[in-house]
């Protein structure tokens, strides 16, 4: 079973993600972008900034007022490691598998087929910027993605009543 309180595993490290939300929220984007997992796995903290990262950079060419780029996956999951020496002579000093509990080293989300990892909002005439930061973050991940575009709709305003 996953570990996911430092209530119970002292020494879990902070993720590693510096932001999960970059960019400006405004209601008159066009179309979300959605970077949806095609396997079961578990994604390192780490990937998920090298992920964010690289979409990032392809985005803010267009300026930071001009998309919302979110990371939808949390690394909640404590990863532990029974740390072993691999010397000669280190047969004396471990203890194999005697209390192999390990230690925290790192986070990881659990991401099931179908689950978002990455959304990106931008209006219609980046839409190019888009597509290259979605397949420039997806390389970064451990697993097949697919690209999924969503047009958004604006709320109509009521007509004004006199």
């Amino acid at each position: 079973m996953a570990y996911t309180s430092k209530k119970f595993a002292p020494g879990a490290p902070n993720p590693k993600v510096a932001r999960f939300t970059t960019g400006k929220s405004r209601p008159d984007y066009d179309y979300l972008f959605r970077l949806i997992s095609e396997g079961k796995v578990q994604i390192r903290h780490n990937a998920l900034e090298a992920a964010r990262v690289a979409a990032s950079k392809k985005v803010a060419l267009i300026g930071e007022e001009n998309f919302l780029l979110k990371v939808v996956s949390y690394p909640h999951v404590i990863l532990r490691e029974n740390k072993m020496i691999a010397t000669a002579g280190a047969d004396r000093l471990q203890e194999g598998m005697r209390k192999a509990f390990g230690k925290p080293i790192g986070l990881a989300a659990r991401v099931d087929i179908g689950d978002t990892v990455l959304e990106l909002s931008l209006k219609a005439e980046n839409m190019e910027k888009g597509k290259e930061a979605m397949k420039a973050a997806s390389t970064k991940l451990p697993m097949k993605t697919r690209m999924e575009v969503v047009k958004l709709e604006r709320p109509v305003a009521p007509p004004a009543q006199n």
